[in-house]
């Protein structure tokens, strides 16, 4: 029942705000809609917390502690993004950046998006899996172009080609993956099944899954926005709507990774090698690099936020390719400090440039004389983002580091280069916006703190004290990992 809910709530809402996107108490409903889907979200994580892994749908559907972990995250970052959106958005409607079409587009696509995610998650099929990543691209897509200013349709219209190449090069790894199956568990969709091929991953055939790995990596990792093939991501985020890019950078990204992973697995079943993890660690390594060098040459915020993506993506890429316990505990503890920390600075980066009116940084001065809690929740953002002690990034970062410097020492120094340059270029470009006198141009707003200031305080309680309960839940999904 729980698992019902989930998935047909936010697609119901899509379906009733395509219809009334635009009335005054739309943003309401999609807030509703996200909130009771972050309610069955926890309920179905209950469930599974206490009796372990479950099948629903008679085998469509499988619930582990890996999947439903991420399932109560994105759901959560969706109600808060909606929460977060219901002032911005009528800001914008008011100003005529969305026009009546716009605003009921915007509602519905947020939810299906949502919808999307979702079942790629709770999907026990590999085929329906590639199927919604693929409804989720299109919604982003569709969100990217939502102003329908120049660059935001080549900003869509980059992100639709890229990543339509790189699910294209997913799917013919999916065949692949089938391929290898179909000799083991005979033809039919059964040979599909993530708890099939589980079971008997050390029975495929390894050159096959070798090569269906290679192609799932260009693919999913495109999503992922690893380097080289990241190129959509700053474009994506810094021409669609803030709320968007707050759950392209928590949500979506998390949701390719997730895909990666599984697929890992089997790999590592079947080849009895670390191929996967040393593919995942050199992409990863590579992404935290360029990313932590693109943030000096940046001069939109927006598009500064999404190389720290990219680094975040790379760190955590990283960690699950080194495929130790804690360098697997330290990527799922990232997964969750980074999606909500980097959401709630986009929170801030949104009230910034409509207080400002321009996302060039050099034109952002005197933030916090302006909105004093704009100005500090987004520096205080950043000092989480980085990893600055007690916060829960600098926990992830740590466990992760030792996890290098017991097991793969030799790629220590390039780790700590890129956390480095990373630390170094945020504090330099965010420092100047923040602090100051505020420009003539600047204008006051009523912002939406409540998100802000609850993502916050979650990423520095997380790294103050951990729960046992949320401890136990990561060391169980580790366990699946192996």
């Amino acid at each position: 029942m729980e698992l019902l809910v989930l998935l047909v709530a936010p697609l119901l809402a899509a379906v009733a705000l395509g219809f009334v996107g635009d009335r005054k108490f739309a943003p309401e409903i999609n807030i509703l809609g996200s909130a009771l889907t972050f309610l069955a979200g926890l309920v179905l994580a209950l469930k599974v917390y206490y009796g372990g892994p479950m099948l629903a749908g008679g085998k469509f559907f499988f619930v582990d502690a890996f999947n439903v972990y991420l399932c109560v995250l994105t759901s959560f970052v969706s109600m808060t993004t909606a929460i977060f959106s219901r002032r911005y958005m009528r800001r914008e409607r008011e100003h005529g950046s969305v026009g009546h079409w716009g605003m009921r587009f915007y509602h519905a696509m947020f939810q299906l998006f949502i919808f999307a995610m979702l079942l790629c998650l709770l999907t026990n099929n590999v085929g329906v899996l590639w199927i919604a990543m693929e409804l989720a691209t299109l919604s982003t897509v569709l969100l990217v172009s939502l102003y329908r200013t120049p660059r935001a349709i080549e900003a869509a219209w980059k992100y639709f080609i890229l990543c339509g190449v790189g699910i294209a090069q997913a799917l013919f790894g999916t065949v692949l993956l089938y391929f290898a199956a179909e000799k083991v568990l005979g033809e039919g969709g059964e040979a599909l099944l993530w708890t099939n091929l589980s079971r008997v991953s050390g029975s495929l055939e390894p050159t096959v899954m070798s090569l269906a790995f290679v192609f799932l990596m260009v693919g999913y990792g495109t999503k992922v926005g690893l380097v080289p093939l990241h190129n959509w991501l700053p474009d994506a985020h810094s021409e669609g709507p803030t709320p968007v890019s707050a759950v392209l950078s928590g949500l979506l990204l998390n949701i390719a990774l997730y895909a990666l992973v599984r697929c890992k697995t089997l790999v590592d079943g079947s080849t009895g090698t670390h191929f996967a993890g040393n593919i995942m660690m050199g992409f990863g390594l590579l992404s935290i690099l360029v990313a932590a060098f693109s943030l000096l040459r940046q001069k939109d915020i927006k598009r500064m936020f999404s190389y720290s993506s990219i680094e975040h993506m790379g760190i955590t890429t990283f960690a699950f390719g080194l495929g130790t316990p804690l360098a697997t505990f330290g990527g799922l503890l990232h997964m969750l400090v980074h999606s909500l920390a980097k959401s709630s600075i986009f929170f801030t980066v949104g009230h910034v440039s409509q207080m400002h009116q321009t996302q060039d940084m050099d034109r952002i001065r005197g933030i916090i004389k302006g909105s004093p809690l704009v100005g500090w929740g987004l520096m205080i953002g950043v000092m989480a983002i980085i990893g600055m002690p007690p916060f829960g990034v600098f926990t992830s970062e740590f466990l992760i580091l030792t996890a290098t410097i017991k097991d793969a020492p030799f790629l220590t120094p390039f780790l700590l280069v890129g956390l480095g340059v990373a630390f170094a270029a945020l504090l330099r470009r965010v420092q100047p916006m923040v602090f100051g006198d505020a420009p003539s141009y600047q204008k006051t707003l009523k912002v939406a703190h409540m998100p802000v200031l609850l993502h916050i305080v979650l990423v520095l309680a997380i790294g103050v004290y951990l729960p046992d309960f949320l401890s136990l839940w990561f060391h169980k999904a580790v366990e699946l990992m192996k």
